[in-house]
């Protein structure tokens, strides 16, 4: 059969690892895809510049759109990243009739379920294994190796920037700021940190993750997202203390009113598997009504390791080429005409354990104050810890464990605590999940 021909949209890390990864491990790959796949042409911005990796034999061109109107392309991979110019390429590629390979998960998180319909009505494949996790099979993993069970939860660390940040600041007692710093010194961050250490990145890996586990459409708005730039040493150093790390967590939950949706600092007992993921590394727990819980873990991006879920799927595409599209698994697991409706929950109505740390001066009454805030709302306290006052200081640090309890109540119990006399700083809180 003759070779697949692939036109590469973006030359940078990723681009320049799948042309390395289809060179080296070109007569494996064959074997596997049952035919070549070669790289017949690519698009980049600075075709002057000059790349680690070879690109003889490559025709390279500035203009992308130029890659799609070949006809001799059968599979687009898009690498260019963003969701403006990615989703114009994309649709255009897919309306030319190529199968679609991307690693873009900002694009599939805001305009999957367009593009998912469009490559449906044109009867080509999108696939999209780089954009979660790097180089973990997590979207394979829960599409097809878990078909069988109904998904319950997902758990994933999947920003390798802030659970690098998260590791660094507990290893060493440094505040953010400084660890931050050493990040973008190291390239594990970049120059503009806001989309990994807001949560922004991880949000869009869970919007992912979560219609293909809940067979819903991508609803990124309706995600909660919150970072951690607000954590500090201290709450890390506490929380360690208690038996507990703080990691930054993607939790898509099925619940009896919906599916909770939401990015945050998390607690999670150090005794956990997944709590002991550090550095940039990545993990996703996945928890089915069969298998029980599962953990996936690996390198959640650079050059090879997302490379290898490019090249993986554009072995799925090149096997699945001639195949009736109604035979070819669905984009998100499910039939198109048998996704569902459930509601994404508003943040408000999840349920939840919570870290809550007070400065509160020391004075008699004062956690009678608070506890009796708790117990107006329904909150129930599991534990209380008083630390003791610095020397000539007259303010003490309390932390707070409650039992799980709606985030409406413990909004409203902030508000009132922060009310108190003899709380003079904001309440700090922190969700806590036991993952079992």
């Amino acid at each position: 059969m003759k070779p697949m021909q692939v036109g590469l949209l973006g030359l940078g890390t990723v681009g320049s690892g799948t042309v390395e990864v289809l060179r080296r491990n070109r007569e494996e790959i064959a074997r596997r895809a049952g035919r070549d796949i070669v790289v017949k042409a690519a698009s980049a911005r600075d075709l002057k510049k000059k790349r680690a990796v070879s690109l003889d034999g490559i025709e390279l061109v500035a203009d992308p759109a130029a890659i799609i109107a070949r006809p001799d392309i059968d599979i687009v991979v898009e690498l260019i990243g963003g969701d403006t110019i990615a989703r114009e390429l994309v649709l255009k590629a897919i309306a030319a009739g190529k199968h679609v390979v991307t690693a873009n998960k900002a694009l599939l998180a805001k305009h999957g379920t367009e593009i998912f319909l469009a490559a449906q009505k044109k009867g080509v494949m999108v696939a999209f294994e780089g954009a979660v996790a790097g180089g973990i099979p997590i979207i394979k993993a829960i599409r097809e190796g878990l078909t069988a069970n109904r998904i319950e939860w997902i758990a994933g660390i999947i920003n390798g920037t802030c659970n690098y940040i998260l590791s660094e600041m507990r290893d060493k007692g440094l505040p953010f700021d400084m660890v931050l710093a050493e990040a973008q010194r190291l390239g594990y961050a970049e120059a503009d940190p806001a989309f990994d250490i807001e949560g922004i990145d991880a949000a869009h890996k869970l919007t992912i993750l979560a219609a293909i586990a809940f067979g819903i459409p991508m609803q990124f708005d309706k995600a909660y997202v919150e970072g951690i730039t607000r954590l500090t040493a201290i709450d890390i150093k506490y929380a360690e203390g208690l038996g507990y790390r703080i990691k930054l967590l993607g939790i898509a939950k099925r619940t009896d009113k919906g599916i909770e949706l939401r990015v945050h600092p998390t607690l999670v007992p150090s005794r956990r598997l997944i709590a002991n993921v550090e550095g940039v590394m990545n993990a996703v727990l996945v928890k089915g009504d069969a298998v029980g819980p599962t953990l996936f873990y690996g390198r959640g991006a650079g050059s090879e390791p997302t490379a290898s879920a490019v090249v993986a799927d554009l072995v799925d595409v090149t096997r699945m080429a001639t195949a009736d599209p109604e035979h070819r698994v669905p984009h998100l697991a499910f039939r198109p005409d048998r996704l569902s409706d459930v509601p994404i929950l508003p943040m408000e109505a999840v349920e939840s354990a919570y870290y809550l740390r007070l400065r509160a001066l020391d004075r008699p009454g004062v956690l009678a104050d608070v506890t009796r805030i708790c117990a107006d709302l329904s909150i129930s306290i599991d534990a209380i810890f008083q630390k003791e006052a610095g020397e000539g200081e007259d303010q003490v640090d309390v932390v707070i464990l409650t039992h799980a309890t709606q985030e409406k109540h413990v909004n409203a119990a902030i508000h009132r605590i922060e009310n108190l006399p003899t709380i003079p700083s904001p309440v700090v809180r922190i969700r806590l999940e036991e993952l079992l």
